[in-house]
């Protein structure tokens, strides 16, 4: 025994000493002992130029480059891999395969981006793992995965804990199939709702936009981008695109610096600087006069050298072809150069300026390689800090268990309901009895599925969400008799059944009517001349209104519609938003009473498309005139940023501002009681608000600094307690410098940015 006990340790030490000796002669890249920066330095003087520019690429599945239907496109990507589909090197990536070839589930993702990992693996020369990216707006975009609300649908919960959650689950879905790096993250501040993508973004408020960016890279990325449920967070579109010329998509945006640093870099600032984010896009626009594309001063010395950004700069579509449609040069080889020296270290559509061109302007002295060198080494590095080159692969059946599970639907029912906006809840007649004997359900999206999703979903839905209609049924009691009419579409004329909707409201007690819009109507390039209800669904409203019966009205849409008659003359109306799978559920939960609203605007809600560009944040010129409106409408807006109504009340009090007088590196808190006063159990936004009253800058009049949602129990009292930094309380001077200026700060605390409840001050002393 001890003989052979003997034998077998000098057997272990020699097995042992040959896997060193193995490692010592190996590629220093492929030795996970070896420092990241060790290993990207080995790999990329092993690389040759075609090589090098495959990495830089990742394009899109969607593009004909692959093919033009499923079969061709997997046969594409296959060669893309291996690097025989186009003159470079193998392919560093793809952009949305999952949802363009594997539509037939989460099964079926695993094992395609583990097929493909082999082949990078097995079938190249350097074994450079994939990095795969997919959309991931409001939960990952594939055949099976969760869907969130979308962008205001999530804003409006004023939740960061629930936000944080919702895109953990959306990083732990997409890394369970072989996805890292999830996009379209779009953390910009929307200033013009016309924009078709705003359907995207999560509010109006750069502080607000702040706090949701951190919550986002929080829970997508976290601290451990290798860990198997975290993905690279992919933050979008730097530095901005929402406030363009006319609220077109890619309009140009002609923005002052000091509006680029106090409304559109905040939320860099904190989703980049503070909390760490790796991704981010590079927006479509051209920006005072020259596309965000070719633009070194936003691309590297803002984002990177001022910011700190350490990760990769992908293209928006059409990267170098920006430069082209704008006329700045001619030719995809003279673009190519110009891009890459700004920043964009990937491209993610089928552009010569980043393939063929590229090689040849390398060859040609036209890109120094150190350039090209400066992209690859940042993509390669993600590549090591997300351990693909140790385990590309995923566990399939890890994969199914994971993606759409039991846990993630409730997430997303929760997301739901606390995204609804009560909006008008005359003589408290909501929420209804589900004992009450008829129900008329009407409109063009009382009885559809897709319409309460919103965009970037899935091309093939593989559960089936249940809608409005279904939802109120199944809450009602068997007694209760419902009758549902389309009435109309929501956008053309080609249905007209008012007659019929009226005559089933006027045979009911009460008339729910579910409008608002839909895929034609909002979302990316889907822009809005003007923000009223489309087609025939006011004349609808207005119709079932005029039966009598009691009627409710509920919004399903990406932005704030202008919708001042319904305002007036309805009995009750919900913003659902585009609210996920489970937003038909959440909305009959409010209706009738098992979930008391709790949602605030993200955004304002204008009376009319003329008082665009509009947002609470104001400076004080625009307040000037409270005295004289306009010709034909008040200045104020329908509803105000922050506002939202509940089924109970809330009561505010004790406010205390200590101290009341500090320097100007000194902080302040504030704090207050909150009670609820009412008979129902529920949540409240607490909303705190400051003014710099004078100041040698125009400020905003008011201007978010804190806020938090509160859960309380009927009768309960609770503390809520801030703290103003001396970042909350700067402003930028005229010389562009961050400062905090002598003077008086009114402190504002409310349930909007209107309905102020209390009010106090302090000051901020000069220096002696």
């Amino acid at each position: 025994m001890t003989k052979l006990f003997f034998q077998f340790t000098i057997l272990t030490i020699l097995v042992s000493s040959c896997d060193i000796a193995h490692k010592a002669t190996g590629p220093a890249y492929l030795d996970p002992l070896q420092p990241i920066d060790k290993r990207v330095d080995d790999l990329m003087s092993r690389m040759s130029l075609k090589e090098k520019v495959g990495q830089i690429n990742w394009p899109c599945v969607y593009m004909d480059g692959f093919g033009e239907d499923i079969p061709a496109k997997k046969v594409g990507v296959r060669k893309f891999v291996e690097g025989t589909l186009v003159d470079i090197g193998p392919g560093g990536g793809f952009f949305t395969l999952a949802n363009e070839i594997s539509r037939e589930g989460t099964r079926q993702q695993a094992e395609v981006f583990n097929e493909l990992q082999k082949l990078a693996i097995e079938k190249t020369r350097l074994k450079i793992p994939l990095m795969q990216v997919e959309e991931g707006t409001h939960g990952f975009m594939a055949p099976g995965a969760t869907i969130f609300p979308e962008g205001l649908g999530l804003g409006a919960t004023w939740n960061m804990d629930l936000i944080k959650d919702v895109y953990s689950v959306a990083a732990r879905e997409a890394r369970a199939v072989g996805v890292h790096q999830l996009f379209t993250l779009v953390i910009e501040p929307n200033r013009d709702p016309r924009h078709g993508r705003n359907q995207q973004t999560y509010s109006e408020d750069p502080f607000l936009c702040s706090r949701i960016a951190e919550a986002i890279v929080a829970g997508a990325q976290g601290n451990d981008i290798s860990a198997n449920d975290k993905v690279i967070a992919g933050l979008c579109h730097y530095p901005g695109q929402t406030q363009g010329l006319n609220g077109i998509n890619r309009g140009t945006m002609d923005i002052s610096e000091r509006t680029l640093r106090e409304i559109f870099l905040p939320p860099w600032e904190a989703g980049v600087k503070n909390a760490g984010a790796l991704g981010v896009m590079a927006t479509h626009p051209s920006i005072n006069g020259y596309p965000n594309h070719g633009s070194e001063k936003y691309l590297t010395t803002i984002l990177r050298d001022e910011l700190g950004f350490n990760g990769n700069v992908l293209s928006e579509g059409s990267n170098t072809g920006t430069l082209i449609y704008e006329r700045v040069v001619a030719t995809e080889k003279e673009a190519g150069p110009i891009v890459l020296n700004a920043g964009v270290d990937v491209n993610i559509t089928f552009e010569s300026g980043y393939m063929k061109d590229m090689i040849e302007n390398v060859e040609e002295g036209n890109v120094p390689m150190e350039l090209l060198d400066r992209a690859v080494r940042r993509i390669l590095r993600l590549k090591f800090q997300l351990g693909l080159f140790e385990d590309p692969f995923v566990d399939v059946e890890r994969a199914v268990e994971v993606v759409h599970n039991e846990e993630h639907q409730d997430l997303a029912l929760e997301a739901s309901c606390e995204g609804i906006v009560l909006l008008k809840n005359e003589n408290n007649f909501l929420p209804l009895d589900k004992n009450v004997r008829s129900i008329a359900i009407i409109g063009p999206n009382a009885d559809d599925r897709e319409n309460l999703l919103g965009d970037y979903i899935p091309k093939k839905l593989l559960y089936e969400a249940e809608t409005v209609l279904e939802a109120i049924q199944s809450k009602v009691s068997p007694q209760t008799r419902v009758t549902c009419v389309k009435g109309c579409n929501v956008l053309d004329s080609a249905l007209n059944e008012i007659s019929a909707a009226e005559e089933a409201a006027r045979r009911a007690d009460i008339a729910i009517v579910v409008v608002g819009e839909d895929e034609r109507t909002d979302g990316e390039s889907d822009d809005a001349a003007d923000l009223d209800l489309t087609g025939y669904q006011e004349d609808l409203i207005k119709a079932v209104h005029g039966t009598g019966t009691p009627t409710i009205v509920v919004l399903i849409s990406g932005r704030p519609l202008t919708i001042r008659w319904t305002a007036e003359h309805v009995t009750a109306i919900i913003e659902a938003w585009m609210c996920g799978e489970r937003g038909a559920e959440a909305i009959a939960d409010v209706l009738f009473g098992d979930y008391n609203p709790c949602g605030r605007l993200p955004i304002t809600f204008p009376r009319h498309v003329g008082q665009m560009p509009f947002y609470y944040n104001y400076k004080p010129a625009k307040f000037n005139r409270h005295w004289r409106a306009y010709v034909t409408y008040p200045l104020t807006p329908l509803w105000e940023f922050g506002y939202g109504l509940s089924y109970t009340e809330f009561e505010y009090s004790n406010l205390q501002i200590t101290p009341e007088v500090i320097d100007p590196n000194g902080n302040v808190n504030v704090s207050l009681d909150v009670k609820n006063t009412g008979d129902r159990a529920g949540k409240e936004v607490v909303q705190l608000y400051i003014d710099d009253v004078i100041s040698s800058a125009v400020t905003p009049i008011i201007e978010l600094k804190g806020f938090k949602k509160i859960w309380l129990e009927p009768g309960e009292k609770k503390s809520v307690s801030f703290d103003l930094t001396t970042y909350d309380l700067s402003l930028l001077n005229m010389s562009m410098e961050r400062v905090v200026e002598p003077g008086i700060f009114d402190i504002m605390i409310g349930s909007s940015c209107k309905d102020i409840r209390l009010k106090g001050s302090f000051e901020v002393a000069e220096v002696q």
